[in-house]
């Protein structure tokens, strides 16, 4: 399996947010997501 594809979908994502100094929260289409574009492992979906 590869990790680096999977996308956690969480009921609360500040605590996504707080793993790493470059997570950011951005909403699109009615979904919160936590995207990071130096470590993109980091990545959850809410919604």
């Amino acid at each position: 399996m590869n990790e680096e594809k999977t996308m956690k979908v969480r009921n609360s994502l500040r605590s996504l947010k707080s793993r790493h100094r470059d997570c950011r929260i951005v909403r699109r289409k009615g979904r919160v997501y936590v995207i990071n574009k130096t470590q993109r492992r980091f990545k959850a979906r809410q919604g």
